[in-house]
């Protein structure tokens, strides 16, 4: 039997990896780089080397919200603003679970910049092939 205190944490720390580090990045990454390329009749994306950087900003993503865990930022999955200020939650774990969170948006925001600019060159081409 556990503590109350840890089964929240193990709850918490459970959604944040299952939705920001498994969910979005099957839906975004690995859909987006199969449909994608399917839908323009491409063999690969355009930025590769963007794709590739958003795929391996996971890793140290995953990495610092593992550090975070560590150190204990038990704030809930909610990210209750009075439970992350420094105030209760004292420590920096609430900041590297912060950061890890702003590296997953970024490999988010990297694989969506490639996937509007794999878009817009289909669709540029498609125009001007007319």
């Amino acid at each position: 039997v556990i503590s109350l205190d840890c089964y929240n944490f193990l709850i918490t720390n459970h959604g944040i990896i299952m939705i920001f580090f498994f969910l979005m990045p099957i839906l975004i990454g690995g859909f987006g780089n199969y449909l994608i390329p399917l839908i323009g009749g491409l063999s690969d994306l355009n930025l590769p080397r963007l794709n590739a950087l958003s795929a391996w900003l996971l890793v140290p993503s995953i990495v610092f919200l593992l550090i975070s865990m560590c150190l204990g930022a038990g704030i809930g999955w909610t990210f209750y603003p009075p439970l992350s200020s420094s105030l209760f939650s004292s420590g920096s774990g609430v900041d590297f679970l912060m950061f890890s969170l702003h590296l997953a948006g970024v490999s988010s925001i990297f694989s969506s910049i490639n996937f509007i600019c794999t878009l817009y060159s289909v669709f540029m081409t498609n125009i001007f092939s007319r």
